[in-house]
């Protein structure tokens, strides 16, 4: 979901396991050479889409990387496929009301409505949480700071790899 830290977490994560990190939109962002907001308002949502789908299916086939999806990949059938059998799937599952504080100052999230904003942030969460819930593992990330997400992650990763 938009807002939870995926970024922040992501690349200090991938520091710490000497990983090369990965972030899915500012990818999109240098291929684009235009903003996430402004490929929403120029070409619409759809536009973004397939070419989020393309840049996330070329991604996910590398390997030792942390990637950061945006908030609506994982909502994509062959990007949700390919993270399945290519990765391990985190979901930074943090409650409405902190994912508002967070979101209510942001001019760069195009499916924000400012003028209803703690519904539009319900609205996509509820719409996204079922997809969500179909990753690997959930991190409730509502009283855990980011080292404690990060150790977290670590630990379900590494105990994830000795079933293999």
């Amino acid at each position: 979901m938009m807002g939870v830290g995926k970024s922040t977490i992501g690349k200090r994560l991938a520091k710490k396991l000497r990983l090369k990190f990965i972030d899915l939109d500012k990818i999109i962002e240098k291929k684009e050479k235009n903003s996430i907001k402004d490929i929403f308002d120029i070409n619409g949502e759809d536009y973004f889409r397939k070419i989020e789908k393309k840049i996330a299916l070329q991604e996910l086939k590398k390997l030792n990387t942390v990637i950061a999806l945006g908030g609506g990949a994982f909502m994509n059938n062959d990007i949700r496929k390919e993270v399945e059998v290519s990765a391990i799937s985190f979901w930074l599952d943090l409650n409405i009301k902190a994912l508002y504080n967070r979101l209510k100052n942001s001019k760069k999230r195009p499916l924000l409505s400012k003028e209803n904003l703690p519904q539009t942030v319900n609205k996509i969460y509820l719409e996204r949480k079922k997809f969500y819930n179909l990753s690997n593992y959930r991190i409730k990330c509502n009283s855990l700071s980011a080292n404690e997400i990060i150790l977290k992650i670590i630990r379900l990763y590494e105990s994830s790899r000795n079933k293999v």
